[in-house]
Formats: C-alpha cells, sequence, structure tokens
C-alpha cells in the first residue's frame, strides 16, 4: 500500500508539473483539447487541465528573417539572371500561422519565389538593374496580400544580388568604357573651348586697353597742342600790341623768335651736313638780351596787373 501510495503522489506531481506552463516574452502557444483549438496563451504563467488540455504549436511573435533562394529568372527581353533576397515577417495571428498553412516558412519561400518571376519577367534588364526599389515595391505589396491569411504581416521584401550572365556583363563593361571615353572627350573639348574663349576675351580687352591709351595720349596730345597755340596767340597778341606802342624790344623778339626757329629747322633737317652761323654775332646775342627783357616786362607786368583787378 505505502508502494501504491509514493507512486500514485509521484504521478500527481508529475502531471502537476506539466500542467503548469510559462510561456516566454515575445512568444504565444495554442492549447488544444483532444488535438481540437481552444485558446492561446500569451507571455507569463499558465496552468492546464491535466490530461485534457495540451500545447498545441509555439509561435514566435518577432519580427523574423527568410532567405530567399537563388534562381534563374528571364527578363522581359530574355535576358537570363540570377536573383536572391531576403524577406522580413511578423506574425500577427498565432492561430492563423498554426493551423491555416503547413510550414510556414516554406510557403512564404515559394510564395516569393514565384512573385519574383513574375515581376522580373515584365521588366527589362536595364529597367532590372536600375530601378531595385521598385521591385522591392511590388514584391512587398503581393506577398502581404497573399499572406494576411495566415496571420501574417510581411515588413519588408528586398532583392539582394541580380547577377547578369558574363557575356551581358562584358558588353556593360563595355558600354560603360565608352561612355567614360565619351564624357572625357567632351569634357576635353569643353575645356579648349573655354580656354579659347578666354584667350579671345583677353585678346579683346588688351585691343579695348590699347585703343584706350592711343585714345587717351591722343586726347592729352591735342591738349598740349590747344595750350601751346593759346600761349602762341597771347605771345603774338602781346608782341603785335607792343609794336604798335612803338617798342623796339618787341620787334626784336619777333626777329629773335623767327630767327631761332629757323635755325632749329637747319639744325633738326636730316638732309643738311654744313651749319651756317652770321657773322655778326654780336647782333644775335643782342637779339636774344631784348628777348629776355621783354619776358621779364610781361611778367612783371602780370603781378601789377592782378594787384590793380584786386583793389578795383
Amino acid at each position: 500500500m505505502e508502494t501504491l501510495a509514493i507512486v500514485l503522489i509521484a504521478l500527481v506531481f508529475v502531471v502537476l508539473v506539466k500542467s503548469v506552463v510559462i510561456v516566454r516574452q515575445g512568444y504565444e502557444y495554442t492549447v488544444e483539447n483532444f488535438g481540437r483549438f481552444t485558446r492561446s496563451l500569451h507571455p507569463g504563467f499558465h496552468i492546464l487541465i491535466p490530461v485534457l488540455e495540451t500545447i498545441g504549436a509555439k509561435i514566435n511573435r518577432k519580427e523574423q528573417v527568410l532567405e530567399v533562394s537563388s534562381q534563374e529568372v528571364i527578363t522581359k527581353d530574355n535576358a537570363m539572371v540570377t536573383v536572391n533576397g531576403v524577406l522580413f515577417y511578423q506574425i500577427q495571428d498565432a492561430t492563423k500561422a498554426a493551423y491555416q498553412v503547413e510550414d510556414l516558412d516554406y510557403a512564404i519561400m515559394n510564395l516569393v519565389m514565384t512573385n519574383i518571376r513574375t515581376v522580373i519577367g515584365s521588366m527589362e534588364i536595364d529597367e532590372l538593374l536600375s530601378q531595385r526599389n521598385i521591385i522591392n515595391q511590388k514584391l512587398l505589396s503581393v506577398v502581404d496580400e497573399a499572406t494576411i491569411p495566415w496571420g501574417v504581416k510581411v515588413t519588408r521584401v528586398e532583392i539582394k544580388d541580380i547577377t547578369p550572365p558574363k557575356d551581358l556583363i562584358d558588353a556593360m563593361a563595355r558600354q560603360m568604357k565608352a561612355e567614360r571615353e565619351k564624357r572625357a572627350n567632351i569634357l576635353e573639348a569643353e575645356g579648349l573651348r573655354q580656354a579659347e574663349i578666354l584667350q579671345a576675351e583677353g585678346s579683346k580687352q588688351s585691343v579695348i586697353l590699347e585703343a584706350e591709351g592711343k585714345k587717351e595720349a591722343a586726347f592729352r596730345e591735342a591738349e598740349a597742342r590747344e595750350r601751346s597755340a593759346q600761349a602762341e596767340a597771347m605771345a603774338t597778341q602781346l608782341i603785335s600790341d607792343a609794336i604798335a606802342k612803338g617798342d623796339p624790344k618787341s620787334l626784336s623778339y619777333f626777329l629773335g623768335q623767327q630767327y631761332i626757329s629757323a635755325l632749329q629747322g637747319i639744325v633738326t633737317s636730316p638732309n643738311e651736313k654744313l651749319l651756317m652761323l652770321p657773322v655778326d654775332t654780336t647782333q644775335v646775342m643782342g637779339t636774344v638780351a631784348g628777348i629776355s627783357e621783354l619776358v621779364k616786362d610781361v611778367m612783371n607786368t602780370k603781378p601789377a596787373a592782378k594787384k590793380a583787378a584786386n583793389k578795383e
């Protein structure tokens, strides 16, 4: 009897221990009563009815990653490419994930691979290589909608690698090389064009500055000639006035000026090899002295005239 009691106590203890269920965070368990789903167990401590209730499925509610195997796909322009990818999903309804589909990962894998062939088969190779984001969006939309009956939410679908055949890769490399050479030639031609433009602009500015300099020099020369003519006219007027008043010095100045001008013409002439001077140099010196005195008289007359004007 004692042995039987010990066996019964041990059996009850084992049953009670198996009736206690602790669900970890991020998981959800289904409970079955003789094979029929009855309820779900959320994270925490739970007790099952011994013998009647058992754990059916342990569902991971965390976001999971599923590697999509590589496969060969024919594009719209009949190019064979090798494609693989990755999928992220999360179970929203543990009951559907446990009882609506057999082998959830395998089902999702085949669904994604089928839709990859459909989407890529509708695109050309150039679009396939340049519009990967569009492919990801199309796959996400189709796969997410197809997995709703399974209680699954597909969060992301990413195409990892798209590998064209070797001959196509070589052709693309040659095309890229040709494009780079073309751009380099265009840039070089543009650089030469800009250099020629800058050189032409520099020559233009140089010509403009030279013309401006000549214009300024001509203006200065004309101004100098004008002032010289004004001074000559003033001197002539003074001499004429002095001669009219009977001043002999004025006549000497006029004759001396004419003499000096003639002498300068003879000296500077390239054809003259012999210089003739008058015998009576005393007369010439007297004429020069007369010119000097006349100039002094004129210079003394100007301040006196200014003082008289100021007094008036």
